[in-house]
């Protein structure tokens, strides 16, 4: 599709912001909900007294109600994107399209904000019965003419030089639309959409025809079709237009919206394309775009990665969960712990759950890559009667990488651990005639760690876990005559059978500043470092940071190339377009053609894997060393 060119002139125009471009309650920030607080606790008052009134007590339910539609279709929506099927762009997001879309919520507060004020203002709004058909019927009949027919010349004018930049070119930043792109708009074009779609509901309140279902309903219609349009897969069966042909005048499909973001000037109808039809604007394209999507099967992802979920809170912290926290590093929010109840429905369906899911596709050179999510919680990795069960969906998504034609496949967090599945060893015995690599990414995340130790450096302390990473770290360090300290007697003892060199040193009068540390040692040991000491984690997840006077280093990561592309999600605890070394290394194994597996106690040529890395544009995590 051609949209590079509009993609240009989309931000040339944008320049001119209007006014009313800001919602009012833009300095809030996050709080803006508080402007709901007098009518929220009034309306639970009324509740409490004999003045019950569904319409006025309903408004704030209502509105979260509409916040968990909206995030249902913005997860279904990216996971069915991720996995290629019925996809109709190709071209990915950015982060900077996650931060415009991250006030999705304004529009849901601005409609609550005039429920509670015209129920104020219109006596006729109070004690609505439930339901009304001749309501409802009017209410359709006035949305398919005024309102579709307002809508498509107010659509059209926005397109003018002068409306579209200062107003509309906003929303057409998103070329590649999500569910949330629908309600992205400036405010003053927000105010012209509900004056508009205050026809109908409005209608039915003077002719006294008006019910409880038809205002919500007419809200939780607009919603949902809203989303439905703006999403990046099609869906719509062709039978049914097949059995229905004048259907296609009355309900467009996710394609046929989507060339207006890519095209510009065709289909602008609101959800019924008749007047495209009418006025001629209907893309000539539409209909074998709408057949093309159809028949996107399943996307075969050249590597997989398999990680999977760490915390609690880590489902929301997704790429399928809350686009503005997967959009930055994972941490605690205290607002999470209010979502405690779908916290636990979570935790209950990953236990039913035994199946990989689909986390995350992106295209990096020739590569189609993918990011696979376990459905298990680190906690879960640590139970020794879990290992079967894990091991166990670990195989089966091995299996399905393997059917779907994967070269690569790299082991991500604790999918690799040694009390596991001794580095993904165990499932290269089980599956002698796989074509697939299995790497665990061992040699790379050593390379970052050793290439993160600063240059002139004689002496480092080793502190936790002995384990392949920590290893590989120390042999390297012995053979360029760095000395390794160790604190207790009876860890020298371990590591002196294992490392090649001489260069083992049992806790010296004056601690290094140089500390690389994994998993398994007291952390509580920061205590007694000197100040400015620099923390190297070796490990997959990060050391508790104790000290303010000293800096810590990310875990073994690197900077992904500008050419790699849809990465608007973090990874864990890392920043924005940076990536675990575990997962890089089964890209650069697959970029390299590889035909070995790194798995077991194997362990690639450092050099050559960092070597490699750099090569195709990875580039070091060169961060301040500071308090992160």
């Amino acid at each position: 599709m051609h949209y590079t060119k509009y993609k240009h002139i989309f931000h040339i125009m944008a320049s001119k912001p209007g006014i009313l471009t800001d919602w009012p309650w833009k300095p809030l920030g996050s709080f803006k909900f508080v402007i709901l607080t007098p009518w929220i606790g009034h309306s639970i008052y009324s509740l409490t007294s004999n003045e019950r009134d569904p319409l006025y007590y309903l408004i704030f339910p209502f509105m979260l109600v509409r916040m968990m539609h909206n995030q249902i279709w913005i997860s279904f929506s990216r996971y069915q994107s991720a996995k290629g099927n019925n996809r109709i762009v190709d071209k990915g997001i950015e982060f900077d399209q996650v931060d415009r879309e991250t006030n999705w919520d304004d529009q849901i507060l601005f409609t609550a904000v005039l429920f509670y004020i015209g129920y104020m203002v219109f006596s006729a709004a109070s004690n609505l019965p439930w339901w009304r058909i001749n309501g409802v019927i009017m209410i359709a009949l006035l949305h398919a003419g005024p309102v579709e027919f307002i809508y498509y010349w107010l659509h059209r004018a926005l397109h003018h030089h002068f409306l579209y930049s200062r107003y509309h070119s906003h929303h057409h930043s998103s070329i590649v639309t999500e569910p949330i792109t629908s309600v992205i708009h400036p405010f003053a074009e927000h105010l012209a959409y509900f004056i508009l779609f205050a026809i109908p509901m409005l209608t039915t309140l003077f002719t006294r025809t008006s019910s409880i279902v038809g205002l919500y309903g007419y809200i939780f219609y607009i919603d949902l079709m809203n989303n439905m349009g703006h999403c990046n897969f099609e869906f719509f069966p062709k039978r049914l237009f097949s059995l229905f042909p004048l259907l296609k005048y009355l309900i467009y499909t996710p394609s046929f919206h989507s060339l207006h973001h890519t095209k510009f000037r065709t289909n602008y109808s609101l959800f019924m394309p008749i007047y495209d039809y009418i006025y001629g604007t209907m893309d000539t394209t539409t209909n074998v775009t709408y057949e093309t999507s159809l028949k996107r099967t399943k996307e075969s992802p050249d590597v997989v990665h398999l990680t999977h979920l760490t915390t609690l809170d880590s489902i929301y912290q997704l790429r399928l969960g809350f686009a503005s926290l997967a959009s930055k590093p994972q941490k605690s929010e205290w607002y999470l712990c209010l979502m405690w109840p779908f916290t636990l429905c979570s935790m209950l369906m990953t236990w039913v759950n035994a199946k990989a899911i689909v986390l995350e596709s992106n295209t990096f050179k020739d590569l189609k890559l993918q990011s696979w999510v376990i459905p298990r919680f680190t906690k879960q990795y640590l139970l020794k009667w879990e290992s079967i069960k894990l091991n166990k969906i670990i195989e089966e998504a091995i299996k399905e990488a393997e059917l779907s034609g994967a070269k690569v496949l790299s082991l991500g967090l604790l999918n690799q651990r040694e009390e596991l599945n001794a580095y993904g060893e165990l499932y290269i015995q089980r599956f002698p005639k796989m074509k697939m690599k299995i790497v665990d990414g061992s040699s790379l995340a050593a390379a970052i760690v050793l290439n993160t130790i600063p240059k002139g450096t004689n002496q480092v302390l080793l502190r936790g876990n002995f384990n392949k990473v920590s290893l590989a770290i120390a042999n390297v360090l012995c053979e360029r005559n760095v000395q390794v300290v160790i604190l207790y007697k009876e860890e020298l003892k371990k590591l002196q059978g294992k490392v090649t060199n001489g260069s083992l040193v049992l806790s010296p009068i004056q601690t290094p500043k140089i500390w690389l540390v994994g998993d398994g040692w007291d952390e509580d040991e920061q205590i007694n470092a000197p100040k400015g000491t620099l923390f190297i984690p070796f490990s997959h997840f990060p050391p508790k940071k104790m000290r303010k006077d000293c800096f810590y280093h990310y875990t073994p990561a690197m900077i992904t190339p500008n050419t790699f592309m849809n990465l608007h999600s973090c990874e864990n605890w890392l920043p924005r377009r940076v990536m675990s070394g575990w997962r890089i290394a089964g890209i650069i194994h697959a970029l390299e053609g590889w035909n070995v597996n790194e798995c077991g106690y194997t362990i690639l040529c450092i050099n050559k894997v960092w070597e490699a890395s750099i090569r195709h544009g990875f580039q070091p995590l060169n961060i301040p060393f500071h308090l992160y």
